[in-house]
């Protein structure tokens, strides 16, 4: 095998971001990573006005958003790379999980646009792109330990190779990002609620108003289901308990409100610092992993400020490092779905030759897919 670029034009559009991107993924020799990747073009189309009257996202305005503006992204994606869709080796296009309108306007297209060039597709997780998105950013190495997120998800994952991916905890209720924005509706700011939360935050007290930290309580890493509730998450509670208080103080004042989101931010800040600290001593003992080991955040509430600057304390004291890619990449992109599918591709072609890359024209939407299910 000699040394050699992959080229994939990616689609996502599994919430309420119309995207489009073209990255290049660079191999050895011997056919290994080489690297960081290279991203060609990178647009994304926020829906972020549309959703913003209704406090979250409503799922027929994204589909509609994404019909319309898809194929345009695309071709001002191939502009920017100044590269023509036959010259591409693949596509890519999300698969799932996500609301399942979307999903099927990204998949749809992506497969169309394949067939209609003759190219390979694939069918990419989306929970994928974001484990894999350093890899793109940093070229950092398997294995790692990730903390994934978003409005969606809240997950911690032992990351050992591509495709192999080992839930540790996850959200018994409430996925952090859907707990910031039902914590910002509350308190009457705006849309999506983890910036309007950290922006209010900055000059609040975050010890004004002692708010619970769910399951912080809990360390048992001796066994197994120790070590899994030890990595759980639960913000439903906390929630329940900002509404408590704010009812307490109506009506509210500017002053009421920067201290509950500061109150409320530092016990989500808590209760991720003290899953993930677990997390990180369950992995190092699952796997017998000495020495400085990755701890990757990904999705978008990885580009809290606050939440980077906690877990990088954390991590210092545990012999971790912390990773986390730039703050465009953190929220829902297309190029880490370019980027999964060019490491599909590289691994497939590993296993089987560049000229026996299997096809996924038969890969279904789907609204949930575990990324725990995924194989190599």
């Amino acid at each position: 095998m000699s040394a050699r670029q992959i080229t994939v034009l990616g689609l996502e559009s599994s919430c309420d971001e119309t995207a489009a991107a073209v990255v290049r993924l660079s191999l050895d020799a011997q056919g290994r990573l080489a690297g960081p990747g290279e991203i060609l073009s990178n647009r994304v189309l926020s829906q972020i006005e549309l959703h913003a009257p209704y406090g979250g996202v409503v799922p027929e305005i994204a589909a509609r958003a994404h019909i319309t503006h898809m194929d345009g992204l695309v071709r001002q994606a191939l502009h920017d790379a100044e590269l023509s869709l036959e010259q591409v080796d693949a596509v890519a296009a999300t698969a799932g999980p996500g609301l399942i309108g979307g999903v099927l306007i990204g998949l749809t297209t992506g497969k169309a646009l394949a067939l209609a060039a003759g190219k390979p597709f694939l069918g990419i997780n989306h929970l994928e792109g974001h484990a894999l998105t350093v890899r793109m950013t940093q070229g950092v190495a398997f294995p790692y330990l990730l903390l994934l997120v978003s409005g969606g998800h809240c997950q911690l994952l032992g990351v050992t190779g591509l495709g192999q991916y080992q839930e540790l905890g996850s959200t018994m209720d409430d996925a952090v990002g859907e707990a910031f924005d039902k914590a910002a509706k509350l308190l009457s700011l705006g849309y999506p609620g983890g910036p309007e939360i950290e922006r209010w935050a900055k000059d609040g007290n975050p010890e004004a108003y002692p708010l619970p930290r769910p399951l912080i309580d809990r360390h048992n890493l001796d066994t197994d289901s120790g070590a899994e509730l030890a990595c759980e998450f639960s913000f439903s509670g906390l929630k329940t308990a900002l509404r408590q208080k704010a009812d307490k103080l109506a009506p509210l004042s500017d002053a009421h409100v920067r201290d509950l989101a500061a109150s409320f931010q530092a016990a989500v800040m808590d209760c991720l610092a003290d899953r993930t600290r677990n997390a990180m001593q369950v992995f190092r003992m699952l796997h017998n992993l000495s020495g400085e080991i990755p701890l990757v955040v990904a999705g978008g509430v990885a580009a809290n400020q606050a939440l980077r600057a906690r877990l990088e304390t954390e991590a210092s004291t545990q012999d971790y490092c912390l990773c986390v890619p730039p703050p465009a990449l953190c929220t829902d992109n297309a190029a880490m779905i370019a980027w999964a599918g060019a490491e599909r591709m590289a691994g497939a072609e590993r296993m089987a030759g560049a000229e026996q890359v299997a096809d996924a024209m038969a890969t279904p939407a789907q609204a949930r897919w575990p990324l725990a299910d995924l194989t190599a």
